[in-house]
């Protein structure tokens, strides 16, 4: 029994299932990973189900197939998850960005490093308002951390070890290292801060760009099920022959296994890392 246990917990946490003790053990954001609540699993999960019945038997018209392979809509929510990270990865980015932008006012308006940190919550408060984005609490975490005694670099490394985003690491490993060498850390944090976001306001260009491309790839993927569908409600005498023998259900997995390959290369070509 506790064998079957302990299978059924790996599987469901490769699932990406998270119970609301997990979801509240974990008090620091990691944000190299993403747990969906117990609401978002079960939503993605039923999604899944209820899509893949509708796909399979429109495909197949068979309702023992599409009861057979309904299961496999159970590993959506796996996907789900990985696009979730995606966004809550890039929210982090653009918001970074405006701390960046606030940090930088400050220091131009002569206040000190720690004090400019300090400011940059109160802005990023009137940006976001609510408490809850991400940076918010970050930012008032680094706050919190200095009020005990942290120094700021200290704070700030914390960070970026959690976010695992290229553009935060570079901006700590900049203000360690000028703080160690006692550099113009004012003139290199407003350098920095520029730097990186310009870089961001590029990539956020380019994924506008890609969003338009995107939409036209799911666009493209779900053309040939629409089609079928149509075929068979409009002329079911034509697509007849295919669901009369066994050689028709072999021609028909070999297309669904096409049309889920052309779409699983779409989907890789459009993922460009910006």
């Amino acid at each position: 029994m506790k064998r079957l246990t302990d299978q059924m917990g790996r599987a469901l946490a490769w699932l990406c299932w998270s119970s609301m003790a997990e979801s509240t053990k974990q008090q620091l954001a990691e944000y190299s990973e993403y747990r969906m609540t117990p609401r978002e699993f079960l939503f993605s999960a039923a999604a899944g189900l209820i899509g893949a019945f509708v796909l399979f038997y429109t495909f197949y018209q068979s309702l023992v197939v599409a009861f057979g392979l309904v299961w496999l809509g159970i590993l959506i929510p796996r996907f789900r998850n990985a696009g979730l990270l995606e966004k809550r990865r890039v929210r982090l980015q653009l918001q970074f960005k405006e701390a960046l932008y606030s940090v930088t006012s400050s220091l131009a308006a002569g206040r000190s490093v720690e004090n400019a940190f300090i400011a940059a919550e109160a802005d990023l408060q009137l940006l976001y308002p609510g408490g809850t984005a991400d940076i918010v609490r970050e930012f008032a975490m680094i706050r919190h951390r200095m009020e005990n005694g942290e120094t700021l670099e200290s704070g700030l490394s914390q960070f970026a070890n959690r976010a695992q985003l290229e553009e935060i690491t570079q901006f700590v490993d900049v203000f360690s290292t000028c703080k160690r060498t006692g550099g113009d850390l004012v003139d290199v944090i407003r350098r920095t801060s520029q730097v990186i976001g310009e870089k961001l306001d590029i990539q956020q260009e380019i994924a506008v760009m890609l969003a338009q491309k995107r939409f036209e790839s799911r666009i493209l993927t779900a053309v040939p099920f629409v089609f079928i569908a149509g075929l068979n409600l409009a002329a079911p005498d034509y697509t007849g022959p295919l669901y009369s023998s066994p050689l028709g259900y072999v021609l028909l997995t070999l297309l669904l296994l096409g049309f889920v390959g052309c779409g699983a290369l779409i989907r890789k070509l459009m993922m460009i890392r910006l």
